[in-house]
């Protein structure tokens, strides 16, 4: 992150990123390989948002973290929405999709299997037995 400063009128630079993810201005010096799962993926996150975005697409961002990360990325996912950065969650924690959602889709082998509210999803017994194993 320490190379990508982003100008000075811009709504995420490397101080507002810092802000929003404290762990990361702590973890400045250390090298990426030095850095939990976790961090790695605050870095990847940050430096999307110095790009100031209005979509920020992300795959899989819960995957192989411990529950206690999983929290705080669905926190800070919280936050961003908020900001009006629309999100393209791409995540097969469904508690975690369906709490970030204002639309769904399921996608199984290239098909829209389904479309709709996040709350329609969580009732559809099928599509949850057929494609979601819950």
């Amino acid at each position: 992150l320490i190379g990508a400063r982003g100008s000075s009128g811009s709504r995420w630079n490397l101080e507002t990123v810092y802000d929003f993810m404290p762990r990361l201005r702590e973890r400045s010096r250390h090298y990426g390989s030095q850095l939990s799962g976790g961090e790695q993926q605050m870095v990847a996150v940050g430096r999307a948002l110095m790009s100031n975005p209005t979509l920020l697409l992300m795959d899989e961002p819960s995957e192989g973290l411990a529950p206690m990360i999983v929290r705080m990325i669905h926190e800070k996912l919280a936050e961003l929405k908020a900001t009006g950065i629309a999100v393209l969650l791409v995540e097969q924690n469904l508690p975690l999709a369906l709490s970030m959602a204002d639309t769904t889709y399921v996608i199984s082998k290239g098909t829209v299997v389904y479309h709709g509210p996040p709350e329609d999803l969580a009732q559809n017994e099928r599509v949850r037995a057929d494609y979601l194993g819950v």
